[in-house]
């Protein structure tokens, strides 16, 4: 892994990612969406002289082609992927995730990459059916967001299958750490906090999730970019831990200091099928498979988290007053 194409590089995962390839000697080329004010997203400020940021679209098929050229990995984690906002626009998400995933495996395929790496997410689970939730769990869209992330699972499963395109895929339970959108209920409740709020405005707290800090989630990336033979699979990325809504609310007042009270939302609610209750995924797979394992544990990762939301410079970034669907 020499020369690597990071799309979504601009956000939060993708931002990560593009830090820790470079620090492992990558060069890199990092996708950055086109906008007219030559907006870098969470790239900008990143100097490197092995990085090359890139402005264009993943929707866009001769765009792909010529990033794609010259590289030998790519990493595509460029998507919609904000669930209450595909209950708005849901043809976004598919011109994104589905036809812009198609454009990457194709690209890929022209380039003859060594290895592709397709991000999908725990959300094509829907709600756990049995935990801990392994890779031949059934898929559920209980959204639009993650019936388009299972289409485009399927688009590169079928690239495997008809023309032996080296792509795995990985899939990420819920990722967290610094640069996530506040939209995300970790950074929700630490940018409340952060901002003197004590009483925090909130959505259901009774689901259950398997978060995972983001430096695991990016390790996990790039284990899955190096270990030979594992083509054509999904794979999970994840803790095989879960923790519900509500104590993940006390954890966070807790390492903050902060005596709070909470308030739900309704804007905060999804309809009643589309919420997924549970996810506690299974990490067999890639622990047997690879030498990955998680480094961080929930409190730990979190008060890097919160260390990181604290600091006035970025909390000013983020409309913690303001719901962003």
């Amino acid at each position: 892994m020499k020369k690597v194409l990071v799309t979504g590089a601009d956000g939060f995962i993708g931002s990560h990612l593009t830090e820790m390839l470079l620090a492992e000697g990558c060069e890199v080329k990092a996708l950055s969406v086109y906008n007219s004010f030559n907006y870098w997203g969470w790239l900008d400020g990143m100097k490197h002289e092995n990085l090359e940021v890139l402005n264009g679209d993943v929707r866009d098929p001769n765009f792909c082609r010529e990033a794609a050229r010259g590289c030998d990995t790519i990493f595509h984690l460029a998507a919609l992927i904000a669930i209450p906002y595909s209950y708005v626009a849901p043809d976004s998400y598919v011109d994104t995730n589905i036809k812009g995933t198609l454009n990457i495996c194709q690209a890929a395929r022209d380039a003859g990459v060594e290895r592709l790496i397709v991000t999908s997410t725990s959300e094509v689970y829907g709600t756990a059916r049995y935990v801990p939730i392994d890779e031949k769990h059934p898929k559920q869209p209980q959204s639009p967001y993650s019936a388009t992330k299972i289409g485009a699972d399927a688009i590169a499963e079928s690239f495997y299958n008809a023309f032996n395109l080296p792509v795995v895929v990985a899939r990420p339970f819920n990722t967290y750490g610094p640069r996530q959108s506040a939209r995300a209920i970790i950074p929700t409740i630490i940018t409340q906090i952060a901002n003197g709020v004590r009483e925090i405005k909130v959505g259901d707290l009774t689901p259950t999730r398997d978060f995972n800090y983001v430096k695991d989630t990016c390790r996990g990336f790039i284990a899955l970019a190096r270990t030979a033979g594992i083509e054509g699979q999904e794979i999970n990325i994840c803790s095989k831990s879960e923790i519900s809504m509500q104590d993940t609310l006390n954890l966070i007042a807790e390492l903050m200091g902060a005596d709070i009270t909470w308030v739900q939302d309704p804007a905060r609610f999804r309809p009643k099928n589309s919420e997924v209750f549970r996810l506690f995924g299974d990490n067999t797979k890639i622990c047997s498979l690879t030498d990955w394992r998680p480094q961080f544990s929930l409190a730990d990762g979190l008060k890097e988290t919160i260390e990181w939301f604290s600091n006035p410079e970025n909390l000013a970034k983020y409309k913690y007053d303001i719901y962003n669907r």
